[in-house]
């Protein structure tokens, strides 16, 4: 979620290293949908089915991201969250999930070993970390401070419809660009304990 605060986008080169794959151009704005209530059904099931596949090593899964958040306008790609014990342990769970139809697209051992995986027949992003990793409690921090707060709700959706009018090379550029907005609504949420 919290990517580097760079002022300039990363570099192609600087993208396809952590990708498994070619990495494509996105090159056009981005669309974001109004909050669909079907989203939360979608991710129940793709839980389940990881749930099936992983059994004990599924830690925790949870809904992420803006498709988790009822009335915020979001990308139509359900973001989940995986705990595994040690994400930098592929053999452990990467098999079992290429099994069962999940593609790995990136591996990111400096960002909290993480790794992400598109879904077999849902447009989804499975977010892979470490148990104990402090993004995991950033990611759900932000997910409850939005469900419950209207105000910053707004305000993360005028900055998101602000961006997503651009022409964006790559998608995590757009997802670079909201870093500031996402570090800004963190901070008020992490003074309420």
């Amino acid at each position: 979620m919290l990517a580097e605060n760079n002022s300039t986008p990363r570099s192609d080169e600087e993208l396809q290293k952590n990708m498994v794959g070619k990495l494509k151009p996105h090159n056009a704005p981005i669309t974001l949908v109004e909050h669909d209530p079907s989203w939360h059904g979608l991710f129940e099931r793709e839980a389940n089915r990881i749930r099936s596949v992983l059994g004990y090593k599924a830690l925790q899964i949870e809904h992420v991201g803006s498709t988790s958040v009822p009335g915020l306008c979001a990308k139509p790609i359900i973001d989940m969250l995986l705990v595994v014990e040690d994400s930098a342990d592929e053999p452990s769970y990467v098999p079992v999930l290429e099994s069962a139809g999940y593609t790995l697209r990136i591996r990111e051992p400096e960002w909290f070993e993480h790794r992400l995986f598109k879904g077999p027949d849902t447009d989804i992003n499975l977010h892979v970390f470490s148990s104990g990793t402090s993004e995991i409690d950033s990611m759900l921090r932000f997910r409850d401070w939005l469900r419950s707060n209207k105000t910053d709700r707004e305000k993360y959706a005028q900055v998101k419809r602000s961006l997503a009018k651009s022409k964006w090379r790559h998608v995590q550029h757009y997802a670079d660009a909201k870093t500031s907005i996402v570090q800004e609504i963190l901070e008020r949420a992490n003074t309420i304990k």
